[in-house]
């Protein structure tokens, strides 16, 4: 496997055996000894990286109040002053990209490229942020009462809680995190137990910049091995409000549990997001899209492309030609280069990808390429695998988090976006077509039903200045850019009356002498 040295690399980043705990304000690292280290494998040789404690229930008390505390304080300080902050995070972003983009790959398994390109979106995300922390602006609205002015406007919630997921370890959470940030709230951080070493380096590089810039403690993080903490977290009714990224099954549980207490959630969940490929479609555009979106970060996005309908007329053809390209497609280290596709995350997964692909076949399937368990260096590593199916089986309406596509055959546009529709799922979706009837037909009101609808590009790689997510089971959250930062705010509006007089709306009349 790669050379890299891990050790200097957590060095670098902040990462000794003295600080192996969850940040609890200005209590610092917590030294509690309870609970079982939990260890960090590589997935591409199974071997630990490191070790990490996780939080105590002191901890997690520890971390709330404080957070609870500094956004008392934090919500007063005007807004741009808050992007400052967000601005100085960025620049240690910028300071650590290689090292912690390297981290990424190592702790998740994700090629180079896409553990740099995560980090680069951490970065864009806070410059965005930084930027709308001078726009957060209300709407004037006319009063139908004469001398009255009314108006809205946004404030802080308190108190964020994210929850991120291993696929995504650190960009998500920058996604909520420098937009809460500059809203005027306080974040705390329950980073994936498959993933808890990159989310306590970033962590670090927070502590860095609050503590030169002498700031208040406004990015929190607490490690939970299993669920009791975070089950705790999502209870907790000083937590405004929940930003989950996760399963459906998982995120529906939140859902409710935060809404039983009155709080706010924000949910992205999964996706069985799929692409059209019309008569017209140019094929030099659709297949490096398709294999991008089917195999990057081994299928383990929530943006995966997991479905294709293509025209028969030119069903052959893309069949051949994503056989071909699949070939071409380097497996192994993720931090070598050339590699395009390093390991699912751990041998569980490896075991679903099978099962599915086993599934697909026994449902009367044809496995075009790919679909076996490799066995390289410990690791957990899988072809790619292409499977000719039928959009209604029961495994191809289920999201399976592996590098498996289904390619469905249809005979009309009309044909295929009634069945991709037909997914319970609602996230990213995608034409390919070089007519302009048909582009804009799947972007209209009886197209697509997705959160994201492209043209001639793949489902993956969202840029962080539109607003994320997806409709259905997917959630109907929205993050990241666009209007994504009022999800972080209450609405608040007001009335003031400059009159000497008392008029009701509506024309009510109320006199009392």
């Amino acid at each position: 496997m790669s050379s890299i040295d891990v050790n200097a690399i957590l060095s670098k980043l902040g990462l000794t055996a003295a600080n192996p705990g969850a940040w609890s304000g200005s209590k610092g690292w917590s030294t509690s000894q309870e609970g079982t280290l939990i260890n960090v494998r590589n997935p591409a040789d199974g071997t630990v990286i490191a070790q990490v404690r996780p939080a105590s229930e002191a901890d997690y008390e520890n971390v709330i109040a404080s957070a609870t505390e500094t956004a008392a304080l934090w919500r007063t300080v005007p807004a741009p002053k808050r992007g400052e902050a967000v601005r100085l995070l960025g620049e240690e972003l910028r300071r650590y990209k290689t090292e912690l983009g390297t981290l990424v790959s190592l702790e998740n398994g994700k090629i180079l490229a896409e553990g740099l390109g995560e980090v680069q979106e951490m970065i864009d995300i806070a410059d965005f942020a930084v930027g709308q922390s001078r726009m957060l602006y209300g709407n004037t609205m006319h009063s139908e009462r004469p001398q009255h002015r009314m108006y809205e406007q946004w404030h802080p919630l308190g108190v964020v809680g994210i929850i991120s997921a291993f696929n995504f370890p650190v960009a998500v959470w920058a996604w909520n995190a420098c937009l809460a940030a500059i809203c005027g709230n306080v974040s705390v951080w329950k980073p994936s137990p498959k993933t808890p070493l990159t989310a306590l380096a970033v962590q670090h590089l927070c502590n860095r910049v609050v503590k030169a810039a002498g700031l208040p403690p406004v990015f929190q993080i607490f490690i939970d091995a299993g669920t009791e903490l975070a089950t705790r977290f999502i209870d907790d009714r000083r937590v405004a409000l929940v930003s989950f990224t996760g399963s459906t099954a998982v995120g529906r549980k939140v859902g409710e549990r935060v809404a039983a207490r009155m709080g706010k959630s924000l949910l992205e969940l999964g996706g069985n997001n799929a692409i059209i490929v019309d008569d017209t479609a140019n094929l030099d555009l659709a297949v490096p899209a398709i294999v991008f979106g089917a195999v990057g970060t081994a299928g383990q996005r929530c943006t995966t492309t997991r479905r294709v309908f293509v025209h028969s007329s030119r069903a052959a053809e893309l069949e051949r030609r994503l056989v071909h390209a699949y070939t071409q497609v380097k497996i192994g280290d993720p931090l070598e280069t050339g590699t395009l596709m390093g390991p699912l995350i751990d041998p569980r997964a490896v075991d679903s990808y099978k099962t599915a692909v086993a599934a697909a076949q026994a449902a009367g399937g044809e496995l075009l390429t790919g679909g076996k368990a490799l066995s390289k260096n410990g690791g957990n590593f899988v072809e790619p695998a292409i499977v000719r199916a039928k959009n209604d089986w029961s495994i191809v309406q289920t999201e399976t988090f592996a590098p498996i596509l289904y390619v469905i055959h249809v005979d009309s546009l009309s044909d295929a976006l009634e069945q991709q529709n037909a997914s319970a799922h609602g996230l990213s979706s995608a034409l390919f077509t070089d007519r302009l009837q048909n582009a804009e037909l799947f972007l209209s009101t009886v197209g697509s039903d997705c959160g994201i609808a492209n043209i001639n590009i793949g489902t993956s790689g969202a840029e962080i200045g539109g607003a994320f997510g997806g409709e259905k089971d997917t959630g109907g959250g929205r993050e990241s850019g666009s209007d994504a930062w009022k999800a972080y705010m209450r609405r608040q509006t007001n009335t003031i009356n400059w009159s000497r007089e008392l008029p009701l709306a509506q024309g009510i009349e109320f006199k009392v002498e």
